[in-house]
């Protein structure tokens, strides 16, 4: 059977899917609909949509790179990356089989009301929360059917269900396009038929590393939020002002009007806010900062930024379910990525990255202020 699927994933060309996938990793579980496409050797499309906001990003990998797209917000981030060889996906056909495949202490057994094959293995993903995973393939073609990833105690923490999977789909020539995708995605009211590209500062062509997309503006701050960054600061800086600066009312407002502020709906235990959402300006653009105290100490930085080229900065990619995001740092770590043209900040000198994660997770659950 498993020398079946191995033929399978070899003679694969291409495939469509559909399905849910819920996240348990919050104090809510969080649901988005998922579609993949993909076709050999590298070309990528994911998009996943919180069905009860109806808010919607796209993965996808073309032979020009890799890009987060929010099409309602007509905003294109471009990494430079070997997603998804280095980093295994749940919803994906080849990161499910490779585990299945790699996995010599497999177990198996068969699912009469589902008509398939279920195999428990190793969880291979980039947390160390994820210990097992259950995948169910159908026994007539070896189709994904349903997934369930589990941690250390056996508490489901993904599960992804398939309601449509086809091989040998035929796509269409703009399938992966980035612009394509873009004006079939893109809101009425975006105002413009040309996305905006997010790139690293000084690059032609507009390529760049998933850090950069997360990270936006973030590295022309030239040393003035490094404090704020700190989840054990005081909130000054060098010169002893606040990690807002010199803002004035009107860039005070601004972050107000601007910025829709999101909040976590997780917090680990032991842990609360210091002292509410504050209205910064964080490398030019407005911001809301909030720092988090108790077993563990953080900082939540979230802005909006302007079309702005980026620095690249070196991390690890990392999948938060509903996108990607990047980890860097050694001592002092930032997780950060982008929801709905936002970017965030989580840094800390002493959260776990399975915290670091789970918070992620749950921000885009809750809305601040």
């Amino acid at each position: 059977m498993v020398k079946e699927l191995d033929k399978v994933v070899n003679n694969m060309q291409s495939y469509q899917a559909s399905g849910t996938m819920t996240l348990h990793t919050g104090t809510q579980p969080l649901t988005y609909n998922v579609e993949v496409s993909y076709l050999k050797p590298t070309n990528y499309r994911i998009k996943i949509t919180n069905a009860e906001k109806d808010i919607s990003q796209i993965v996808l990998r073309n032979d020009e790179g890799v890009f987060v797209l929010t099409p309602r917000l007509n905003k294109v981030f471009r990494f430079q990356s070997d997603w998804p060889q280095n980093q295994g996906q749940v919803y994906l056909y080849q990161t499910l089989a490779q585990s299945i495949l790699v996995d010599n202490s497999r177990q198996f057994t068969v699912d009469e009301k589902k008509d398939a094959y279920v195999f428990d293995v190793m969880a291979n993903y980039n947390t160390g929360s994820f210990a097992r995973q259950k995948i169910w393939l159908n026994k007539s073609d070896f189709h994904p059917v349903h997934v369930e990833v589990s941690d250390t105690n056996a508490a489901v923490m993904v599960e992804v269900n398939f309601d449509k999977f086809d091989f040998g789909v035929n796509f269409d020539k703009s399938a992966f396009d980035t612009e394509a995708n873009m004006k079939s995605s893109a809101s009425p009211d975006s105002g413009s038929d040309q996305p905006t590209t997010v790139a690293p500062a000084g690059s032609d062509n507009a390529q760049g590393d998933p850090s950069a997309a997360a990270n936006g503006d973030a590295s022309k701050d030239n040393g003035k939020d490094t404090k704020a960054d700190n989840g054990k600061s005081d909130g000054k800086d060098s010169d002893g002002q606040s990690a807002a600066g010199e803002t004035s009312a009107d860039a005070g407002n601004a972050a107000a009007n601007v910025l829709q502020p999101f909040e976590p709906s997780y917090t680990p235990a032991g842990v609360e806010q210091n002292e509410g959402m504050l209205d910064i300006v964080y490398g030019d653009n407005p911001g809301v900062m909030t720092r988090y105290t108790g077993s563990y100490h953080y900082t939540l930085i979230q802005t909006e930024p302007a079309d702005v080229a980026v620095s690249a900065v070196t991390g690890i990619p990392v999948d938060l379910g509903f996108t990607l995001g990047e980890l860097s740092g050694t001592e002092q770590q930032t997780l950060t990525w982008t929801y709905e043209g936002n970017l965030f900040r989580l840094t800390s000198e002493d959260l776990p990255e399975t915290e670091m994660i789970k918070i992620a997770q749950s921000v885009q659950g809750e809305l601040g202020k």
